[in-house]
């Protein structure tokens, strides 16, 4: 076995313990990734949400389920490449409820106040940012959300006439947390991700994504894209649901990795998270988003989500970003906006790359496999059993 692999695995792959999707030709089939190879493990656990619910970790051997042998032997290609392999993978969750919370850095919580006095017309943006700056500063970067300094500065800023709604789930006690796709709609590495046809604003959204069992403990995690139509949300919060749930606007993967004495919360507390943007036009744009500079905890954002609600089928959580493009990349003042074409890749070395392709929404190849759908599937494969 080689030393590095052609797919973007996690840096430390030989250690990683790794669960996805793949589709070899007869549905969607969980599998696990040990040691570079893959293993079918959908004799025994369905559904990914199965097998996490069950999960103790992966034994060794035969015991994974049937060899599909090295995962570089299995041809994964981009939808775009025009090749095509022996596997597709797919999103590495299915059951799973797709959950996100927001606003949860200090630059992102900034830049969704100037989306909101912009009225989502991106020609304002500037100006506004560099009157909150000369007015707020960094102050909200040491802000500890919930606490007395910030209720502080919650006053300070209501008799200033600048507070926001973003600020209150900022600095407030209440994190927010939003549906950001239904079961199943979520794509994965090599697919196309959407843009609604209409918006003319609009970023992606590089996310550590933490994965959560039935009984609401974080068990692994995995990368996220969570489309962000800036024109759309910055028009009025309440078209938060059109701005991040479209079909296509929802990426997860390449793989989850799995919680082990190798890699632990604390590693998805300490990790930069790398985005790459390249234009069909040449454009090239690069980020980074620092999970250390994150307003309340991962474990806390989990906890904050389950508060008075139960997901039997566990659930999947992006955590917010640092990142929020500002430089200009078309006409000045105008900002940052996707064009069609454009490759997206979000990366941090023990989780891997995820990496997507730009489109429309109308575009995208449309979501049409539910949980009916998948039932049907597994019914029709003897894999479904009572």
């Amino acid at each position: 076995m080689s030393d590095s692999k052609a797919f973007p695995l996690p840096t430390d792959w030989r250690d990683a313990v790794l669960v996805g999707r793949m589709d070899m030709g007869e549905g969607p089939t969980p599998v696990v990734v040990k040691q570079g190879r893959v293993f079918d493990v959908s004799a025994t656990q369905p559904t990914v949400a199965a097998l996490l619910e069950d999960w103790s970790g992966a034994p060794d051997g035969t015991e994974l389920g049937r060899d599909l042998g090295d995962i570089d032997d299995l041809g994964l290609t981009t939808a775009w490449s025009g090749k095509k392999g022996k596997a597709r993978l797919l999103a590495p969750v299915d059951l799973q409820c797709v959950k996100a919370c927001g606003v949860t850095f200090a630059v992102s919580a900034m830049e969704r106040v100037i989306e909101e006095r912009a009225q989502g017309v991106p020609g304002r943006a500037q100006a506004i940012r560099e009157e909150l700056a000369a007015k707020i500063g960094t102050d909200i970067r040491k802000v500890v959300p919930g606490s007395p300094q910030a209720l502080a500065l919650k006053e300070a800023l209501i008799a200033g006439k600048l507070w926001s709604q973003y600020l209150e789930v900022a600095i407030g006690p209440d994190a927010e947390v939003f549906t950001k796709a239904p079961p199943m709609s979520s794509v994965g590495w090599g697919d196309y991700v959407g843009i609604r046809t209409q918006s003319s604003w609009n970023n992606p959204e590089p996310e550590v994504v933490v994965v959560v069992d039935r009984a609401g403990k974080a068990v692994g995690a995995t990368l996220g894209n969570d489309v962000n139509l800036r024109d759309y949300e910055g028009r009025s919060a309440l078209l938060l649901g059109k701005a991040k749930d479209n079909n296509a606007a929802s990426a997860l993967g390449p793989f989850i990795r799995m919680f082990d004495a190798g890699f632990t919360i604390d590693d998805v507390r300490n990790a930069v998270v790398e985005l790459e943007i390249i234009g069909a036009d040449n454009y090239r744009l690069e980020g980074k988003s620092s999970m250390a500079e994150i307003s309340r905890d991962p474990l806390e954002l989990v906890k904050q989500t389950i508060s008075e609600h139960q997901y039997p089928d566990g659930f999947v959580l992006f955590c917010g970003t640092l990142f929020a493009p500002t430089q200009d990349r078309d006409q000045p003042g105008l900002g940052f906006t996707h064009k069609q074409g454009d490759v997206v890749r979000v990366s941090t070395p023990k989780l891997g790359v995820l990496e997507n392709r730009v489109t429309t929404c109308k575009a995208a190849p449309p979501w049409n496999f539910g949980i009916a759908d998948l039932m049907k599937n597994l019914v029709k494969r003897g894999l479904l059993r009572a």
